[in-house]
């Protein structure tokens, strides 16, 4: 197994291989589209998105610029997420909005399970692969490795894994990808280059 990219998405910057790719101004209101219009991208869906979707779009996005993902083929990439808040986001504003408003929104709903970011990501690249969301206390790269060797045994040749939290004191997004080749997996390798500030 082989570490190809990492990217880490904080309010304030977006981090790619251990190395500052982009500066979030602090006076942005709602810095995950400008960090969209910053990348100059085209998906109007994204603006539909809560706020977990668009911080894994994002990801996906940037990570786009390092490597060609169009090498793997529609089936041959996995994804495996977690976070420690679920949907914790997009729960309270349909609860807000069903017990306060006696509304409920069907687009607002849909986001209520976390595993819709996996969706989104299939959607938008086309990718028939497997894919997993699981809730966790921590961040734990021991199972994400564990996750990653079940999917190759399967006969996936890369998995993007992520840890994306969205919730009333954090807002961040850490991918990394790992392709099924020949080379040494080290723990310390991802957290040097993907957790170098920290990850809630």
């Amino acid at each position: 197994m082989k570490v190809v990219v990492t990217c880490s998405i904080f309010p304030n910057k977006i981090v790619v291989n251990g190395k500052q790719l982009l500066s979030i101004p602090s006076n942005e209101a709602d810095w995950k589209k400008w960090v969209y219009s910053s990348l100059n991208i085209e998906y109007p869906k994204f603006h539909k998105m809560d706020s977990l979707a668009k911080l894994a779009f994002l990801g996906i996005s940037v990570l786009e610029q390092e490597i060609d993902f169009s090498t793997y083929k529609d089936e041959e990439v996995g994804l495996i997420f977690a976070n420690k808040s679920s949907s914790y986001s997009s729960d309270n504003k349909h609860f807000i909005n069903y017990t306060q408003k006696k509304m409920v929104s069907p687009s607002d709903f849909v986001y209520t399970l976390p595993n819709i970011l996996t969706g989104e990501i299939a959607i938008f690249k086309k990718w028939y692969g497997e894919n997993v969301f699981f809730i966790h206390k921590q961040f734990d790269i021991e199972f994400f490795i564990e996750q990653v060797e079940f999917l190759f045994n399967k006969g996936i040749k890369a998995c993007l894994c992520g840890w994306i939290e969205s919730n009333d004191k954090s807002e961040q997004a850490s991918l990394f990808l790992i392709e099924n080749v020949d080379g040494v997996l080290l723990k310390e390798e991802i957290l040097k280059e993907l957790i170098i500030n920290k990850i809630d």
